[in-house]
């Protein structure tokens, strides 16, 4: 198969194509099952641009055409809405385990209407969940008839194959991306708005669902690395397929809407990928180790400096055998560290520096040219 493919049709059929354990990871859109009933108008009367097409709603009329689903028959039901969008998750989501490598890792999306029952599913059918994370849209649709909260957010799940599964979450990127904090479960992306918005010639949206590009380049980001390939079963406007070009990973998009999937493939043809150097994953763990007393056996710390906590407000000075004290505790970096502030641990690399002209510098610069230089 090609490196990045639209297919149309039908997204069970299509997974039961794919090698088993052939992709790296999982980003599914399904339908939502919203269940909505009658036009939603706003207070001035125009008509919101709301989901009613035919591959939300379920049964849906070939499933109506059927009767109700085996699985049903055998416990008394008629196949409702409900219990036909249990089967169809159940369908799917075995489908996505069958071609999902073992190391890979699934993200699925869904509101209210939908999440806990994909949730549910996929423990049943053994996947591990290693988070839940919040989507806090920033310009929320109000809710104009006044009855309930403003659905504000929507939940993504993010689950590993197995337990014991060694997947692949870049930790580091995640905290730079967030300012150099640790990231959150929480994230405050906007809505897909403005010029990412793709319309049709009449100017309605092209998709009633299109997520916007922030949200997929954090999952993106976070789970795969340059070169790994990325299913979509739900492939709608080709979100996905366009920033996983963009970051230089393959795509699979699925798509039973062939309209869809032509905006699909206009949209992602005009993608130019980035510099490879710029979207390059570096683990920490692949960097060559450098002890601080490195530095000191090769000179770029002389015995006795003194290394100051941040503000100055802690200090210790450096001894030849790579260790610190500060008064009358003696240890590695991070034990002192940890001592002056009376904290159970301390990263030493980033909390002592070193006085360079006035200005306070953090250590860890010394260790990346040490890095640097024995690369």
């Amino acid at each position: 198969m090609d490196r990045n493919v639209i297919e149309v049709g039908d997204s069970i059929e299509l997974m039961g194509r794919l090698p088993e354990r052939s992709v790296d990871m999982i980003f599914a859109d399904p339908p939502y099952n919203l269940q909505l009933a009658g036009e939603l108008t706003r207070p001035n009367g125009s008509v919101v641009d709301g989901v009613d097409d035919d591959w939300d709603k379920f049964p849906a009329p070939e499933a109506r055409e059927r009767g109700p689903a085996p699985e049903a028959r055998e416990r008394g039901g008629e196949g409702g809405p409900h219990e036909a969008y249990a089967i169809f998750t159940r369908q799917w989501l075995s489908a996505a385990r069958r071609v999902l490598k073992d190391d890979g890792t699934l993200w699925v999306i869904g509101s209210y209407h939908n999440i806990f029952r994909v949730g549910a599913c996929l423990q049943d059918l053994d996947f591990w969940i290693l988070n839940d994370v919040i989507w806090r849209k920033s310009n929320p649709m109000p809710n104009f008839r006044g009855r309930r909260f403003t659905n504000a957010h929507e939940t993504l799940i993010w689950a590993a194959k197995h337990r014991e599964t060694r997947y692949t979450f870049n930790y580091a990127d995640m905290k730079t991306l967030n300012d150099d904090l640790q990231m959150r479960s929480d994230w405050y992306i906007p809505l897909c708005t403005g010029s990412e918005r793709l319309r049709g010639e009449d100017g309605k949206k092209a998709h009633p669902t299109q997520k916007p590009e922030a949200l997929l380049h954090r999952v993106i980001l976070a789970a795969t690395k340059p070169g790994d390939r990325i299913l979509d079963p739900f492939f709608g406007s080709g979100t996905t397929g366009a920033v996983a070009k963009r970051l230089r990973r393959g795509f699979i998009g699925f798509e039973r809407d062939e309209s869809y999937a032509d905006i699909a493939r206009a949209r992602i043809a005009v993608v130019q990928p980035a510099d490879l150097a710029t979207v390059k994953i570096e683990s920490k763990r692949e960097q060559p180790r450098v002890p601080f007393g490195w530095l000191v056996e090769r000179g770029m710390l002389e015995p006795g400096t003194t290394l100051y906590g941040p503000g100055r407000r802690f200090a210790a000075r450096v001894k030849a055998d790579g260790t610190l004290i500060a008064e009358d505790f003696k240890g590695s970096i991070h034990q002192v560290g940890a001592h002056v502030q009376r904290a159970p641990s301390c990263n030493g690399w980033t909390f002592w520096h070193m006085n360079v002209e006035g200005e306070l510098v953090p250590i860890d610069m010394l260790r990346q040219k040490l890095r640097a230089a024995l690369n």
